[in-house]
């Protein structure tokens, strides 16, 4: 595993400031940004099946888009027990008068059950931080949408390879930190570095993909199907 190249590699692409901007410019855009999600995908598949030159051009944009539009669904359906908590506890915050009420005032039974899904939709998040991953891995190499929900693919990856694939989660954190520097540039440090931070977490999950310790994810849809 060479982390540092993450962080590095897409400065040796010869185009990368074309490329990078493109996707820096696409990702401010709502509904069409979802194309810069697919366009992440592709990295990860070209990073873990060993392209020497992992970024790839733009001339893809509807299959990018497509990718990037179901992974997002994908997503969002791993994520309904979150918003399913949030709503409830919303619904019972409104209905007992939780949010406007004097301290000391609400019945304990209300706060302890509000607090419980507070608990429980923060346990959830780190969840959906481990096991996301993961998924998007599956679904990048297999372009089978079933992928993300595999449960047992996902999770025997997780546990075959999991102090890489930690390290690889929390340094894609670092980078999405350090892309928060940019907008001491504003806008136009923005537009760099929180794509290029996207890239760096595509190079990491496809690293890990590549060093696996498993036997490997369908790699085409015909595959995945059989």
């Amino acid at each position: 595993m060479d982390w540092g190249k993450s962080f590095t590699y897409v400065f040796d692409d010869k185009e990368w400031v074309t490329k990078v901007l493109i996707g820096g410019i696409l990702g401010l855009i709502p509904i069409v940004n979802l194309a810069v999600v697919g366009y992440a995908l592709r990295v990860l598949k070209n990073v873990a099946e060993g392209a020497e030159q992992p970024l790839p051009g733009w001339d893809d944009f509807g299959d990018y888009f497509v990718k990037g539009l179901m992974s997002t669904l994908g997503a969002l359906i791993w994520a309904i027990p979150l918003i399913a908590l949030a709503m409830f506890a919303a619904f019972v915050s409104a209905v007992t008068g939780y949010d406007t009420a004097e301290p000391g005032r609400v019945a304990a039974p209300i706060v302890l059950c509000i607090w419980s899904m507070s608990c429980l939709s923060a346990l959830y998040g780190l969840f959906l931080g481990l096991v996301l991953p993961s998924a998007y891995t599956h679904y990048a190499l297999s372009g089978d949408f079933g992928a993300f929900f595999r449960f047992g693919d996902i999770f025997q990856y997780i546990q075959a390879n999991l102090g890489n694939y930690i390290i690889a989660v929390l340094l894609a954190i670092v980078a999405q930190f350090v892309a928060g520097f940019g907008t001491i540039l504003c806008c136009i440090g923005v537009i760099f570095t929180e794509f290029w931070a996207t890239l760096v977490g595509s190079h990491l999950l496809g690293q890990v993909y590549r060093s696996r310790a498993m036997p490997s994810v369908p790699t085409t849809e015909t595959e995945a199907i059989v």
